[in-house]
């Protein structure tokens, strides 16, 4: 026998498992390496898909039923910014201090897509938390997010007054975001000098 034929035998059962360890570290280093949030969207300058989503079922601001919303409420001339988040989801906790202090900014549109979520939980969430949305849309299917192209929640998009996407932000928001992203495209352009 020779003495590769008996090194083969010795390495050879190992060999399964050590093709699968070697591809196993390289798939976690390609999902650790990327940005989620830098995940292009065909949808950016395009119309956001055509909806109607129900109001979240019990959900109320100051004694008030908070509304639903569809697609039509987004073309109104005021850009909104429109956040996906559900209950059980931990990094919507940690942006949403964020989310209510843009609540407080005035002239600022929020609307909420609770994604495949228990409207029980979902308003226990908003309770706990407090609600920084004007409207909240029930998508317990999930069909609304998967035609906007959501990845997973969080995530936030910057919606013109005509209806279009201006920009989408995959996971939680960050106060860097905020300032230098989606601020800057919800502020009126100014009118041009007389000249």
């Amino acid at each position: 026998m020779s003495q590769r034929a008996s090194s083969f035998r010795r390495v050879g059962p190992a060999l399964p498992f050590l093709i699968f360890a070697v591809l196993a570290g390289l798939f976690w280093y390609a999902l650790q390496s990327g940005d989620p949030s830098r995940l292009p969207s065909p949808l950016i300058g395009k119309t956001v898909p055509d909806f109607a989503l129900p109001a979240l079922e019990g959900l109320n601001a100051e004694g008030k039923p908070v509304p639903g919303f569809a697609a039509s409420d987004l073309a109104k001339g005021e850009p909104t910014i429109v956040n996906v988040f559900a209950s059980w989801c931990l990094e919507c906790q940690v942006e949403h201090p964020l989310l209510l202090a843009l609540a407080r900014e005035p002239g600022i549109r929020l609307y909420g897509i609770d994604y495949k979520d228990d409207p029980v939980a979902a308003r226990r969430f908003l309770g706990r938390h407090g609600n920084p949305y004007e409207r909240v849309g029930a998508d317990r299917s999930g069909r609304v997010a998967i035609d906007f192209g959501v990845y997973g929640v969080p995530e936030t998009y910057v919606v013109t007054g005509e209806g279009q996407i201006a920009y989408r932000h995959v996971g939680p928001l960050t106060e860097q975001t905020v300032r230098d992203k989606i601020l800057p495209l919800l502020q009126k352009p100014e009118s041009e000098p007389p000249g």
